[in-house]
């Protein structure tokens, strides 16, 4: 697809950070959006900044570590605009603890963000995106998504579940011309949670996550005939890196 204007995208953790730099791409290229996140007042006032710059989009504040919750916000966002030409899954938490910290509550509610709701959304946008002749759906990743790092007992597992399931979606995709890949940051970026969980270094080095986003809308025009089953390392140059995965 060679023009995304009039295309609908749902996009979750669009309130801040980079799902919000997402959402603010999609808008300039006049796109419909979704708008998903927890916060609902600071999605708030996103979707009146976009509104007042023309922009067509629908916030929606949920939970995202719950199913029901979930299930609602993507049937809201599917009433709106009807069968998405974009899922982005953006939203996750990460708070570190050791595994003789952790509680299962605790572990279930980081898993359910990452891995839960991407099955839910995925999985409510499927059949609307086989009917509509494809689509792209792109889950967020990060180095979790393929190494190991300490006290991130939850949302190592979290990145490392979420590839493994765009592998399995983006074999299935295809032949629905359904475009599935995992995007990372292939910087570091400022955000709310990398302010948390950097280190002082890291920050000396991150950039702003809009420069990440050209890659995002290069991914949204993607179907199953495009780039499908890979890693996408979103560069701050503007360029990317996509490394196949199946």
């Amino acid at each position: 697809m060679d023009n995304l204007r009039g295309q609908s995208a749902i996009i979750t953790g669009a309130a801040q950070g980079l799902g919000y730099a997402i959402a603010k791409a999609y808008v300039h290229e006049g796109m419909r959006v979704a708008l998903m996140d927890i916060r609902g007042d600071l999605l708030e006032t996103v979707a009146s900044e976009f509104t007042a710059a023309g922009g067509d989009v629908l916030p929606i504040t949920v939970d995202l570590s719950d199913a029901a919750q979930t299930q609602t916000a993507v049937e809201a966002a599917l009433g709106q605009y009807g069968p998405p030409r974009a899922l982005i899954h953006n939203a996750a938490l990460l708070i570190t603890r050791s595994m003789r910290e952790i509680t299962l509550d605790q572990w279930q509610t980081e898993i359910n963000i990452i891995l839960q709701a991407a099955f839910i959304l995925s999985k409510a946008v499927w059949q609307p995106m086989i009917d509509a002749g494809g689509g792209s759906i792109v889950y967020l990743s990060s180095g979790s998504g393929y190494k190991g790092f300490i006290e991130e007992v939850a949302y190592n597992p979290g990145k490392h579940g979420i590839e493994g399931l765009m592998k399995c979606l983006a074999l299935e995709g295809k032949p629905f011309n359904i475009a599935v890949n995992c995007a990372t940051p292939g910087a570091p970026i400022n955000t709310p949670m990398s302010d948390t969980n950097y280190s002082e270094e890291q920050k000396q080095h991150w950039v702003d996550p809009a420069l990440l986003t050209p890659a995002f809308v290069y991914l949204a025009k993607q179907d199953g005939s495009g780039l499908s089953g890979h890693r996408v390392a979103a560069r701050a140059s503007g360029k990317w890196d996509a490394v196949d995965l199946l």
